[in-house]
């Protein structure tokens, strides 16, 4: 495994039960303070569940005014995303199904929260809900993880190829 990897993973170790938990990695594409295109999403725990407020600037449009869907739904694997640290497990999105209700709008502060609905060996399944200001509810999603070694995420960095993680 690469130092990098393994150096990152152990400084934020014991802050995996803060209430503001660490991003995955400086320039992770969804909470990377250090990517410049990113989303800087900023989750925390609350108990057992994960919380990010998220407002979509006008570079994530997709109809006038509307957050683009994959825009959405990139938000929503990050955040789930902050599960596995709730789980203690490096993993992987296997599967990922969003349900828009409402247009999400840009400019508007929303509540993404999710939380673990089951697990089963290395299998979590996964779901959250997005709120607007008024409490109503804009999108529902619901994912699989699959948990994998740590190595597979420091495979990319040396430019190696990574085993298939799922059938």
């Amino acid at each position: 495994m690469s130092d990098d990897v393994r150096t990152y993973v152990m400084g934020i170790a014991d802050q995996l039960d803060d209430e503001v938990l660490p991003p995955h990695w400086p320039t992770c594409f969804g909470c990377g303070p250090d990517n410049e295109g990113g989303f800087h999403l900023q989750v925390r725990r609350d108990g057992e569940q994960v919380v990010a407020e998220h407002t979509f600037a006008d570079r994530h449009t997709g109809a006038p005014g509307i957050a683009h869907g994959g825009a959405v739904a990139t938000v929503v694997d990050y955040v789930f995303g902050y599960l596995l640290y709730v789980a203690r497990i490096a993993g992987v999105t296997r599967h990922l199904a969003v349900d828009y209700l409402k247009p999400v709008v840009t400019g508007v502060p929303y509540a993404v929260r999710a939380r673990i609905d089951s697990r089963d060996g290395r299998k979590l399944w996964v779901s959250c809900s997005c709120t607007d200001p008024d409490g109503t509810v804009t999108f529902t999603a619901k994912a699989l993880f699959l948990e994998v070694p740590l190595s597979h995420f420091s495979a990319g960095m040396s430019g190696g190829g990574q085993d298939p993680v799922a059938p």
